[in-house]
């Protein structure tokens, strides 16, 4: 099955691509976000392009696990993208994502700082990479 991974920021959304068959995730770009229905037109492309049959959204717990306002506007976003795809919508568990994604840009000798939107994708990547962990174990 192919996914599509978004992390939902203020200012950016970062994006990426999954196969489950395969159990290949790889970051894929950044959106600049303006508002939602940009950011949903070009998801909406974005999805059809790569075939994706089911999207992945980050909802922003807090670090208890419990939900706020910022989870409840994610699935609000979420619910929106999944009309405009007609797909399936799942959300993981954002918590975290971005720091782990600055770890991983630093190991592979890229400083985050530079570059905040490849912290974006990859933080998708994370994303995705939680989903199907949930799919096989």
């Amino acid at each position: 099955m192919r996914l599509l991974g978004i992390d939902l920021g203020e200012k950016r959304v970062g994006v990426a691509t999954g196969d489950s068959r395969i159990g290949v995730v790889v970051p894929h770009s950044t959106i600049r976000r303006r508002n939602d229905r940009q950011v949903i037109a070009e998801l909406a492309v974005l999805a059809a392009e790569s075939e994706s049959e089911v999207l992945v959204v980050g909802e922003p717990r807090r670090l208890d696990g419990s939900v706020g306002p910022a989870v409840e506007r994610a699935r609000a976003f979420a619910r929106k993208l999944g009309e405009a795809c007609d797909l399936p919508v799942r959300t993981v568990n954002e918590s975290l994502t971005s720091v782990e994604a600055e770890r991983r840009l630093r190991a592979a000798g890229v400083d985050p700082r530079r570059h905040p939107e490849r912290v974006d994708a990859v933080a998708a990547q994370i994303l995705l990479e939680e989903e199907l962990g949930r799919e096989t174990g």
